[in-house]
């Protein structure tokens, strides 16, 4: 296993990979991801980590970016290259995407109502 030299890097984005998020395009969107970072050469700056669950498997995919702490919903390979180049490159985190942002009072929901899956209940 690799061990990366984290110097110098700005942002780091956790993409799902659990169940949920695999079945709803996980592995497609931690590629498109990677790939749109090393394309525009972003590799220096921003490091990704491929999770297990995030426990919100009703916004499958997820993505987040830390540290700034959104929590991106519904994520498609598309969507995703955006959260790149909007986000990642140019710091305008897409708050329209995201289900929670990180605050000075902790996360805060920001909207996001659909649900692909619908609501797990606690314990379920």
């Amino acid at each position: 296993m690799a061990t990366w030299d984290l110097r110098g890097m700005r942002r780091h984005v956790f993409i799902c990979n659990g169940g949920t998020c695999l079945r709803h395009g996980g592995d497609d969107v931690t590629m498109a991801v990677r790939e749109e970072i090393a394309r525009l050469g972003l590799d220096d700056a921003v490091h990704t980590t491929r999770t297990r669950c995030n426990g919100r498997c009703q916004d499958a995919c997820v993505m987040i970016v830390y540290p700034d702490g959104v929590w991106y919903r519904l994520m498609t390979p598309e969507k995703a290259k955006e959260v790149v180049h909007r986000h990642l490159q140019n710091g305008e985190p897409l708050r329209a995407w995201a289900a929670y942002e990180y605050r000075e009072d902790g996360l805060t929901r920001l909207g996001g109502t659909e649900s692909v899956i619908g609501v797990r209940k606690r314990g379920t």
